[in-house]
């Protein structure tokens, strides 16, 4: 049976979330498990800072694996390098966009956990995501923002 919400990610995507999977596994568990062992070494653990420091830094870290195994674990992989030269915008795509007043923005659309405002990695799910998928160069939508809505013409499309 098919995903309901499936997650979708991009290669680079689903390497980071690996890479952050084995950072937190093989380095940063590791080093706070000594951390707390070295901690309960001290005797008292009801008034040992470090040590219940320690235990709730490994609760968080834990907690963080659980969540990026079951993230990866129901990804659905999107290679946007196959959709080149597709006039379309589907996920992985890059698109440069010119709103109303003529100011031009490049977004690449990509899975929820790969979300990214400074590298303006939009989600396929967030509303001008939504509005952009299907469409082509040259197409003007309509986006709602909290300032009322916009109308935005897609300038160009590329993959990859």
């Amino acid at each position: 049976m098919a995903e309901p919400n499936p997650n979708y990610i991009t290669p680079e995507g689903a390497r980071r979330l690996t890479e952050e999977l084995a950072r937190l596994g093989g380095v940063d568990r590791p080093h706070i498990v000594k951390e707390v062992t070295e901690a309960a070494a001290q005797g008292d653990r009801s008034e040992n800072a470090e040590y219940i420091y320690g235990k709730k830094k490994l609760r968080e870290i834990d907690r963080r694996m659980r969540y990026l195994r079951k993230r990866l674990e129901i990804a659905v992989i999107v290679d946007p390098s196959k959709q080149k030269g597709n006039p379309k915008v589907f996920f992985g795509a890059t698109v440069e966009l010119e709103d109303e007043a003529g100011t031009q923005s490049t977004h690449q659309i990509v899975g929820e956990d790969e979300i990214d405002t400074k590298a303006t990695k939009i989600s396929w799910r967030s509303p001008i995501g939504r509005a952009l998928l299907g469409k082509t160069e040259g197409d003007v939508i309509t986006v709602r923002r909290p300032a009322g809505e916009t109308e935005i013409e897609i300038v160009s499309v590329r993959y990859g």
